[in-house]
């Protein structure tokens, strides 16, 4: 494994958001969601993530999730995903989400 400064990783812009919305993206690939997520004082932001095998569209609105918010726009199809949902594969290679074990407010910054 490559090590990296103090530096590069400070320059790294992982937030806390609550997903507003999810909703079916039946263009995308592999399954997935389309999700809005409010990071506070960023704002909304869209992305795309492929978590269909451990949560329903239902479950996910009100969750707080980690969100990479400094990658720029990604296009996926004709779907522009603002920022990247984080999560970690499980033995199956579905993705679990990341997520802070308590309630913080929206826009957190991961110290």
């Amino acid at each position: 494994m490559d090590t990296i400064t103090w530096q590069h990783f400070e320059q790294t812009d992982i937030r806390v958001g609550t997903i507003v919305e999810a909703t079916d993206f039946p263009e995308a690939r592999k399954p997935a969601y389309k999700l809005v997520v409010d990071l506070g004082p960023l704002g909304l932001k869209k992305s795309s993530a492929q978590i269909t095998k451990h949560y329903t569209k239902e479950e996910l609105t009100g969750r707080q999730i980690l969100c990479v918010t400094n990658l720029g726009k990604k296009q996926i199809g004709k779907y522009i995903s603002e920022v990247l949902v984080t999560g970690f594969a499980d033995e199956n290679g579905d993705i679990v989400l990341a997520q802070p074990a308590g309630k913080v407010p929206n826009g957190s910054k991961l110290m």
